[in-house]
């Protein structure tokens, strides 16, 4: 029983060991956040690299989870890409096996801390506050990033010193506490529930060792307490398919499975060789400085994830098999009213959710192509059997253009300065998608309504709209090439196309205004005809400012000329 006085002290500990969780927590997110941010381009040019091959995908989940410092951000962030169709399942599960080694890598910079190493970190995280008073954006990052390994060994101190972990009190408050908590099933459960809580295995790892280093807790209890931390993280990857598709679920299933088949592996041989596996850790790292003691958690923490990785990356099929048998396909009747390349998930990775909007954007341009061509048809043909494909177009043309401008509003609290002009530009080219797919569903009306009232054209004037629609429909491909691939090679020739058509609407509305007054065209024909010319000139122009937009956000070229 503890006394009056020695219960307040207590709570003045518990108070600074809660503050030093908080203090390092805070510095893990600023780190995150900076390396992130800092890595995008990085990152995205590492996930363009994915392949077949399984030993490149768990490079690149190491990879990119070393550079950002969470396996969780690395989790979600393949939930995302595999949600948006721009990776398979199969390639998926080697990344999420590397990211659980790529995670290691706190463990081992938390054991590595000593009164120099401390020094170093404090002086940084001094500068990282300086840093951020300026007005440059690479070091207001550079900031942060200081800012987040300062505040990460000052949190790391705080749970360390006297006034928390170092206090006689709290040694022995813990040492109870876990003489009757030694239950290894007990013991995962509580790294289950510790990391879940938090959210962050790393920062669950780093308190741990911190724990070990200072005696509060030992050695063999606090491998069992890893174990259930790589259980425990899975809980922000399952809460990131919250509203995802199958594929996104599946990963993270797949993620959930692959640890806790290495955890219930992990925890049978420690169960039956406590002992020999302390020891032989203990023969690895001698001594009982705090170091010693640290870099035997952490050591353990890269050999259970390491280990785990090479038992079941030749299951990868299985694994994948087992998650679709649990997680079947269900048949959507919506699928027309959800983004095909684009979900919200892709935030945390700005830059490839740019590049994923590109993609959107492309199927939107290839569809209100469709749809010119498609209504053109059926005015030169008379029939309408291609209706409902139009109808359908335009629904996803109205609802892509919806959503994915509510996507990039979010997007745009992310992107870098550099990237705020490309997502302005996507806001107009948007805008000019979704009028061309109006004007092309005002064709197939224009076909309608003169099928209803039994009006046809004349051949001369039949021709006349066919040459002018058929230069608007090269000029998709000339504006795609250049939105898609950035040729701007490409923009001269589209501004030649846009005169040509100018050129078209004059000649021709001279032409009927001739036919009108000679008599050979009637009065009721005048109404459609022109609002075609005139729709298509309208058309040109918005494929104009899609070429253009990359050279300028509003897409118009006349500044340029």
């Amino acid at each position: 029983m503890f006394t009056p006085e020695e219960i307040m002290q207590l709570l003045q500990s518990l108070i600074w060991l809660l503050a030093g969780v908080g203090i390092f927590i805070v510095g893990m997110n600023f780190l995150s956040d900076a390396l992130e941010k800092s890595a995008g381009n990085g990152m995205k040019h590492l996930l363009s690299k994915i392949v077949g091959n399984r030993i490149s995908g768990i490079g690149i989940g190491a990879g990119v989870t070393a550079i950002i410092q969470s396996s969780s951000a690395t989790s979600v962030m393949v939930i995302g890409l595999v949600n948006a169709g721009v990776m398979t399942l199969m390639q998926a599960t080697p990344i999420i096996m590397g990211a659980n080694i790529g995670t290691t890598i706190t463990g081992i910079l938390v054991a590595l801390k000593n009164d120099y190493f401390n020094m170093v970190m404090y002086l940084l995280g001094f500068i990282g506050v300086m840093l951020g008073f300026t007005k440059n954006e690479k070091m207001k990052l550079a900031g942060l990033l200081c800012s987040g390994l300062g505040l990460i060994f000052v949190g790391l101190n705080i749970m360390s010193s006297p006034d928390a972990f170092g206090n006689a009190l709290i040694k022995q408050l813990f040492t109870n506490i876990f003489s009757v908590c030694n239950f290894p099933l007990l013991l995962i459960l509580i790294g289950v529930l510790f990391t879940a809580l938090i959210q962050s295995s790393s920062a669950a790892t780093g308190v741990v060792i911190t724990m070990v280093g200072t005696g509060v807790l030992k050695l063999d209890l606090a491998l069992f307490i890893i174990l259930g931390a790589n259980i425990g993280t899975c809980v922000t990857a399952l809460l990131a398919c919250v509203g995802a598709n199958s594929n996104s679920k599946r990963v993270a299933l797949i993620h959930l499975t692959f640890n806790a088949i290495g955890t219930i592996v992990f925890a049978v041989v420690i169960w039956l060789f406590r002992q020999p596996i302390v020891d032989l850790l203990t023969a690895f790292f001698p001594g009982e400085d705090a170091m010693s003691l640290q870099m035997r958690v952490s050591s353990f923490h890269v050999i259970f994830n390491v280990t785990t990785t090479l038992l079941l990356l030749p299951f990868v099929k299985q694994l994948v098999a087992f998650s679709k048998a649990v997680i079947p396909e269900k048949k959507n009747a919506e699928t027309n009213r959800a983004l095909r390349f684009v979900n919200d998930h892709l935030l945390a990775t700005p830059s490839v959710a740019l590049a994923q909007v590109k993609k959107e954007i492309n199927y939107m341009l290839s569809l209100a192509e469709d749809n010119t061509r498609l209504s053109f048809e059926a005015l030169q043909t008379g029939s309408t059997e291609h209706g409902k494909t139009i109808a359908e177009n335009e629904e996803i043309i109205d609802f892509t253009n919806s959503a994915l401008t509510t996507f990039l509003i979010k997007l745009s609290a992310h992107v870098s300065a550099s990237d705020e002009v490309t997502v302005g530009a996507y806001f107009h080219v948007l805008n000019d998608l979704e009028r061309i797919g109006d004007h092309a569903d005002n064709f197939f009306d224009i076909t309608q309504e003169m099928q209803t009232k039994k009006l046809s054209y004349s051949k001369q004037a039949n021709d006349e709209i066919r040459m002018m629609c058929d230069t608007v429909l090269s000029m998709f491909a000339v504006a795609k090439d250049a939105f898609e691939n950035q040729n701007f090679a490409r923009l001269p020739e589209l501004t030649a196309y846009e005169e040509q058509v100018d050129g078209l609407k004059k000649s021709l509305t001279a032409k009927h205004y001739t036919r009108l007054a000679d008599g050979s065209c009637h009065v009721t024909h005048s109404p459609y005809y022109t609002s075609t010319v005139v729709g298509l000139e309208r058309v040109a122009d918005h494929l104009v400012n899609v070429g253009y937009s990359i050279q300028n956000p509003t897409g118009s070229q006349k500044e340029h000329l």
